[in-house]
């Protein structure tokens, strides 16, 4: 199982400590001879999703990227993530990823020192999942009933899914618990077979 994360800017490598704590490989996508490696699924990290954009349309990564989610790539993205997922922001197209049905609210939570951590469930896990904010979105809206919600805190949608698509506000690297990590492992190996 070889998973590709996006290390552009943010909050990569303790995406791939878990992972690599999973039994996973890892490699990570700077340029776009990395991104034409084989690879089973897919991290976006949490960071600044302007920044990510940005580098993802300058290093010609943004199309292809595009067109492998499109095509069924597993993918877990979070916080930045989801936002370069998402089609709207504030009822707006936005010009990231674009793959998933969802209009975000960004850095909903104020600033970093805004942050916060509680404990959620999210469907399809067993208990409670910790959940860490840091200047987080949240989804204001879901434009498709192919999305499903997974998780909300306060009211506010933060976890959702689309098919290969796995998207949380929070950051569930910055814990010990895994659970989301082998939500895309188990995702991509159905992909895989």
């Amino acid at each position: 199982m070889t998973i590709a994360v996006l290390a552009l800017q943010g909050a990569f490598a303790e995406h791939e400590q878990m992972l690599r704590r999973l039994g996973a490989d890892v490699f990570e996508v700077r340029n776009l001879r990395d991104w034409q490696r084989h690879k089973d699924g897919l991290v976006l990290p949490g960071g600044e999703s302007t920044v990510q954009t940005q580098l993802l349309m300058q290093l010609r990564l943004l199309e292809p990227m595009r067109q492998a989610i499109s095509d069924g790539l597993p993918v877990l993205a979070t916080c930045a993530g989801l936002i370069l997922l998402a089609r709207q922001e504030g009822g707006q197209p936005r010009n990231g990823l674009c793959t998933m049905d969802i209009d975000v609210v960004r850095n909903a939570y104020g600033r970093q020192l805004g942050s916060f951590h509680t404990l959620g469930r999210v469907e399809g896990i067993d208990g409670e999942v910790p959940m860490t904010f840091i200047r987080a979105p949240y989804v204001g809206k879901v434009l498709s009933p192919d999305v499903d919600v997974l998780a909300e805190v306060d009211g506010r949608i933060v976890a959702v899914r689309q098919r290969n698509q796995i998207a949380t506000a929070f950051h569930p690297e910055l814990t010990d618990d895994s659970r989301l990590h082998q939500m895309l492992i188990g995702c991509a190996k159905t992909f895989c077979s």
